[in-house]
């Protein structure tokens, strides 16, 4: 009998349920979990002969300089991880993705500056992540993406300065967030996060220290007290103006739209066209102040003050003109379809909402026609077809010359 119970016993230390190694001390819990302690033990690296069954780890306090995807291939089933007060300076990517039933992992006081963000992915069940005092300089756009347990987010006493539109509205359960003691830059690009912070239900820990750094008018202000006067959402209006050109019998229809915009800080004017089964994108203006358009600019005439000019407007041209206004707060369009008539006589088929309508004549400079001033919806404006033997005129214009008189237009039209 004797022997059989001496087999048993050595069988049950040898099982893999309860295998530890000799560095750290593993128990089970009441509620079933097998707990592996392994702080306080000076160690540098993860120990190996840890059990699979593992779901506690704890490894604080000690000497670990860098994870690999190695380090914790042995325990799938952890739970909670403990890594805080190491040296840790460097994770490898997918050292964490595997473990699809983490719900707690600690990383505080290490020495991490970048850190493999892509993980999270999998770790749908996190519930608390601890960054804080770390080297951390940013979050990626979308970097906590997925994580819809997590409840409490320490990124406190990092490198932070700005943070990504949006970063924390993708985390519904989130209940605590420490941000404090990072040296924010209070531009309008986070200005969001006063935003957020006035109409969330999350507790901001210590929001009193979550502070400015810059610009210099507002260190050491709370970044959830950004003046809200400093930072504007773009506001738009479009107006338009068509006329025939005037340099010569070879020369059609121009075009002009203007879009005028507010906010603050000033925001940038982008043209999305969309046109006749092609898309052009216009980022800032295509006109020098020479009145030379950039190399392969000359079919659209972006000014700086907001004008587009389509020179020689063509049924190919027929399409959706969209304006962009975006400055660090947010963005805001405004569109408008364009369709070229057959007619002569444009009294008879200009929309009944014109202002202008049944007024031959063509349009007011100085007021213009305003096309969707909210920006929520588009609005047709038909452009006509005058007949070249109606046109005056001596004789075709250089190149140049047309466009010197675009440029002005586009620096007087409505401004």
């Amino acid at each position: 009998m004797r022997p059989l119970l001496g087999c048993l016993a050595l069988v049950t230390l040898l099982s893999p349920s309860l295998a530890c190694p000799s560095p750290c001390s593993c128990s089970t819990k009441r509620n079933g979990r097998l707990l592996a302690e392994c702080a306080y033990r000076e160690l540098r690296e993860v120990p190996r002969g840890l059990s699979p069954n593992v779901t506690i780890l704890t490894l604080s306090a000690n000497r670990l300089g860098r994870l690999s995807r190695a380090s914790l291939a042995e325990v799938p089933e952890l739970q909670s991880l403990w890594l805080g007060y190491n040296h840790i300076a460097a994770v490898e990517p997918g050292t964490f993705s595997a473990l699809l039933q983490l719900k707690n992992l600690d990383l505080s006081h290490n020495r991490l500056a970048e850190f493999p963000w892509q993980d999270l992915r999998n770790l749908s069940a996190l519930q608390i992540l601890k960054l804080s005092n770390n080297r951390l300089a940013g979050l990626p756009r979308g970097a906590l993406a997925g994580l819809r347990e997590l409840r409490s987010l320490w990124l406190n006493d990092n490198e932070l300065t700005t943070l990504a539109r949006g970063t924390f509205e993708a985390l519904p359960a989130l209940a605590q967030l420490q941000l404090f003691h990072n040296p924010f830059n209070c531009s309008c690009k986070l200005f969001w996060l006063k935003e957020w912070a006035d109409s969330t239900s999350v507790v901001i820990s210590r929001a009193g220290s979550t502070l400015c750094a810059a610009p210099a008018r507002l260190r050491g202000r709370a970044v959830t007290d950004i003046p809200g006067q400093m930072c504007v959402a773009p506001s738009a209006q479009l107006t338009y103006l068509s006329s025939l050109a005037t340099a010569g019998p070879r020369d059609g229809l121009t075009l002009s739209l203007h879009c005028s915009v507010a906010g603050s800080p000033p925001p940038e004017i982008r043209w999305q066209i969309r046109a006749s089964g092609r898309s052009v994108d216009i980022h800032g203006p295509t006109v020098a102040r020479d009145g030379s358009a950039k190399p392969g600019r000359q079919r659209f005439l972006a000014f700086k003050n907001g004008t587009m000019a389509i020179p020689n407007f063509g049924k190919e041209d027929e399409g959706t003109y969209t304006c962009l206004a975006v400055n660090d707060v947010g963005i805001r369009e405004v569109s408008v379809n364009v369709a070229l008539a057959g007619s002569g006589n444009p009294a008879e088929e200009l929309p009944r909402d014109d202002p202008h309508a049944g007024q031959p004549g063509g349009h007011s400079c100085a007021k213009g026609d305003e096309l969707n001033p909210s920006g929520m919806g588009e609005k047709l404006v038909i452009v006509y077809h005058v007949p070249r033997e109606a046109r005056s005129g001596a004789g075709a214009a250089e190149p140049r010359i047309r466009l010197g008189i675009l440029l002005a237009l586009g620096l007087l039209l409505c401004w």
